[in-house]
């Protein structure tokens, strides 16, 4: 089945294709997608994505350096992690359009991990940064071959927002040094915030650094509202040239970027020392968290668009390789771009040759043009990934959970705290304990109701709800919402006990509503046949309804089911309830009798 252009399609339809993978995708095709995509290319594309990749070119070219620099590393390294990760995923990517390339998001974790690891040693940034970009690329690799994909999902909405705004402040604040002019290494917000203030007040800052860079984030901010416009290249043109014409890094100090060496990128395995291993895994497993779960949203996002079929796992593994291929050729770790992207569809990209002509056209330009942009000033790359900053702030999401979820709100806001206070990497870490936090908290605390019948309405609801509910003499219905395990045994246990000491009548049969019951570990297990013997011995009978059948197998693993007998367990409430009536001789008429 040959791939589909791009085209308005039925959401039907277009969920089939996003859930549905080619039948000739096999096989070799499904591990390399770029030649799948290759192998059905159609020649009309080819002039749209050679325009495509020549626009994106102009925005890759200054963010790629802006980037570098905002992770400590040369600025060149940030075209080099650009070439390469681009030719690499064009080949193993199954996103015919996201764009691959150095991340402001990564930028502030990238700079936390070598910073201290190079000690002052410049020569050090470069291997520490190609080696963490090795280290997270394989974790990207070993989790899509795996089939891990889903740990991304981990990450709620209000956690991703809490540690994107906390990185989105402090990449922010480690540019404001280099946007007036001088330079002030950080680790995090507060130091990051007291350097810069020190930096000014000590008489660092250089008014024409300010003026140019002010004007640059100006012209970014103001002409990105307009789609059409390139509003990247307007203000990194317009910035060179007055740099150039007006002599300012002579005159004024100004710092620029001067002529960058000239070739492609050299193969290059870093080269470490034994101490670096640990800090570099956990900063790489911080990475491959956040690129991975960055990259799956907007390639999904795409995907939807265009009606494609996109792999997770692929995805993961494209992106693993991208990073590994960046770290041997002088690169350091990638993400997808979020605000490159969209250049590229905009510009009608058709398919992955769009980055490889990108990549090609940066490549040309070290080659034959090293010196075209050595009177780009510093700090208009500042300027650059501030504006990119200002982007990655996520403030409307957060309104509205304020007004329907507050708890969740503050979820995100912790979260961001922890980012800006103890730094990128403490940070992700702590998002992600928080999220576990926040999963075992909703099984540990579930919901649960006692059940009752109200008058004009099917089925059996929570008396809270329907104070009215008439309740069957001697008889508890008890719902469950959440799997039983170790966390709550004891609660659903208590919870129990509760509603018995709570019945209007002496309680001679409890039936626990398991349809909400998802599974049952072997402390929930242990408790259940616990606490069935407490129940016996004062006389009541403990029963089941609407039980899933993974949940029973896991009871008969367990020798559970045995224990109580079928019997015991029913397909229906009403099922459970009528055979009370008829085996306890209780007088009861329901509402739906008396009509």
């Amino acid at each position: 089945m040959p791939i589909q252009e791009p085209s308005a399609r039925a959401p039907g339809a277009a969920v089939l294709r996003r859930s549905t993978r080619p039948v000739d995708q096999t096989g070799l095709w499904r591990w390399l997608p770029g030649l799948y995509v290759l192998r059905h290319y159609r020649p009309r594309w080819v002039l749209n994505d050679l325009l495509a990749g020549l626009v994106l070119t102009a925005i890759l070219v200054p963010v790629g350096m802006g980037y570098a620099e905002a992770s400590g590393l040369p600025a060149i390294n940030g075209l080099y992690a650009t070439i390469v990760p681009l030719l690499c995923y064009a080949l193993f990517g199954p996103s015919r359009i996201l764009v691959l390339g150095p991340d402001s998001g990564l930028a502030a974790v990238i700079l936390a991990v070598t910073l201290p690891l190079a000690n002052g040693d410049p020569a050090r940034i470069v291997p520490l940064a190609g080696m963490l970009a090795i280290f997270s690329g394989i974790m990207c690799v070993a989790a899509g071959v795996a089939r891990l994909g889903f740990i991304t999902e981990l990450l709620s909405k209000p956690i991703r927002y809490g540690y994107l705004n906390g990185i989105a402040l402090t990449v922010l604040v480690s540019q404001l040094p280099k946007l007036c002019g001088f330079s002030a290494s950080s680790s995090g917000v507060i130091e990051g915030g007291a350097r810069f203030a020190q930096g000014v007040l000590d008489g660092k800052a250089n008014v024409i650094a300010v003026i140019v860079g002010g004007v640059t984030l100006i012209v970014i901010l103001v002409l990105k509202r307009f789609k059409r416009i390139p509003y990247m290249l307007i203000a990194v043109v317009g910035a060179t040239a007055i740099t150039a014409i007006f002599n300012l890094s002579a005159w004024a100090g100004l710092a620029v970027v001067g002529v960058l060496p000239q070739g492609l990128p050299a193969f290059a395995f870093p080269s470490l020392q034994p101490e670096d291993f640990a800090p570099l895994l956990t900063g790489a497993i911080a990475i491959a968290v956040v690129a991975f779960a960055d990259t799956s949203v907007l390639s999904r996002t795409y995907a939807e668009k265009t009606g494609a079929y996109v792999d997770p796992n692929q995805e993961s593994i494209g992106l693993g390789l991208a990073n590994v291929a960046a770290g041997l050729f002088q690169g350091f770790s990638i993400s997808s771009s979020a605000s490159r992207t969209p250049v590229a569809e905009s510009a009608g990209a058709k398919s992955q040759l769009t980055g490889v002509f990108g990549a090609l056209a940066i490549a040309l330009l070290l080659l034959f043009v090293p010196g075209l942009l050595q009177n780009l000033p510093s700090t208009a790359l500042g300027a650059i990934v501030i504006a990119s900053a200002l982007g990655m702030f996520e403030w409307r999401d957060l309104r509205r959970l304020y007004r329907i979820q507050r708890w969740e709100f503050w979820l995100s806001v912790v979260c961001f705290i922890g980012v800006a206070v103890f730094g990128p990497i403490p940070g992700i870490l702590f998002s992600i304990g928080v999220a576990l936090l926040e999963y075992v908290w909703d099984g540990w605390r579930p919901h649960y109701a006692v059940l009752g019948r109200a008058d004009g309405v099917k089925g059996y609801h929570d008396i809270t709800r329907y104070p009215k509910a008439a309740r069957v003499p001697g008889l508890v219905l008890f719902r469950w919402d959440a799997q039983i395990f170790f966390a709550n045994a004891e609660m659903f246990h208590g919870s129990v006990l509760d509603a018995i000491a709570a019945a209007p009548t002496p309680v001679r049969r409890v039936v626990v509503a398991s349809e909400p019951v998802t599974s049952v570990d072997i402390t929930g297990a242990d408790m259940l046949a616990e606490f069935d013997d407490d129940l016996r011995k004062a006389g009541i009978e403990l029963m089941f309804a609407e039980m899933k059948d993974p949940v029973k197998d896991k009871l008969k693993r367990f020798g559970l089911y045995t224990r109580f007998g079928e019997d015991r367990f029913f397909a229906t409430l009403g099922e459970a309830v009528n055979t009370y009536l008829k085996t306890t001789g209780v007088e009861w008429v329901d509402w739906e009798d008396r009509i």
